[in-house]
């Protein structure tokens, strides 16, 4: 059930912000930035419901996402199958232990690897350009495991930022293009959001009612943004991607900040 102070405006909102998080992240990734906060304004939905019903919209849409990338990408499944399993079982532990550490723990380091990204991808214009595979045989499948074992315990524990993380680790430690980056990542973007919900839906934290209407908000979003980075191709992408990360930089620094100066 919804809770009780969701009027229709702050309904709206939600719905608004997560159709605008369905679309950034079939593109690039990063709507957590947006949707997770949003859910966080809403009086009467606690930490843990927020984090648990965010997922449980995201799965709709990187699952959309993930079907139309699939079907015109065609990401390597050597690659996208060990990364995705591995990142599933990363979130349903990250997800256990969302309920008892502070965000603000994480918060430096994540800005100061946001900050990393952003400088390595704005001083090299060719990176991610064209796929140049780094790494072949059991070392490619360690790397992916890797990526996949991380980024999936992040998602579980926090999730604002899985995607561009995603993109980011594809195109530097695999030599992805970003856009076959881009579908690599929503498939298992889609898995680590699995995860975290089968971790939060035995604990009763998820609103479904809402969950679910932010989903079909999030789909609408995901097929319009994964068909425009098709077509527009790695450029775009690229473009965007240092657009959300510049974004996601200011909101952390700004919670760094805030959090400095109580």
């Amino acid at each position: 059930m919804l809770p009780v102070d969701t009027d229709a405006g702050a309904l709206a909102l939600l719905l608004v912000a997560a159709f605008a998080a369905g679309w950034i992240d079939a593109v690039v990734g990063g709507g957590g930035l947006l949707q997770l906060p949003a859910l966080l304004l809403v009086p009467g939905i606690t930490p843990v419901q927020a984090l648990a019903t965010n997922k449980l919209a995201s799965v709709f849409g990187t699952a959309t996402s993930s079907v139309a990338y699939a079907r015109r990408v065609r990401p390597s499944p050597r690659t996208v199958l060990p990364m995705a399993g591995i990142a599933l079982l990363g979130a349903f532990g990250g997800a256990s232990l969302a309920a008892f550490l502070p965000a603000q723990v994480f918060t430096p380091i994540i800005l100061v690897a946001l900050l990393v990204v952003g400088l390595i991808t704005l001083l090299k214009p060719t990176l991610g350009e064209a796929t140049r595979p780094r790494h072949r045989g059991l070392a490619q499948l360690a790397v992916s495991g890797a990526i996949g074992a991380f980024i999936g315990f992040y998602d579980g524990l926090l999730g604002p930022g899985t995607g561009t993380f995603l993109v980011i680790s594809l195109v530097g430690l695999l030599g992805y293009d970003f856009l076959r980056a881009t579908a690599t990542a929503k498939l298992v973007n889609f898995a680590t959001n699995l995860g975290a919900l089968l971790f939060f839906i035995p604990l009763g934290a998820v609103l479904w009612p809402l969950g679910l209407a932010m989903g079909a908000a999030s789909i609408v979003g995901s097929l319009l943004g994964s068909r425009m980075a098709i077509a527009r191709g790695s450029r775009f992408v690229r473009v965007l991607f240092l657009a959300v990360v510049g974004v996601l930089t200011v909101k952390l620094g700004l919670d760094v900040w805030a959090e400095a100066v109580r």
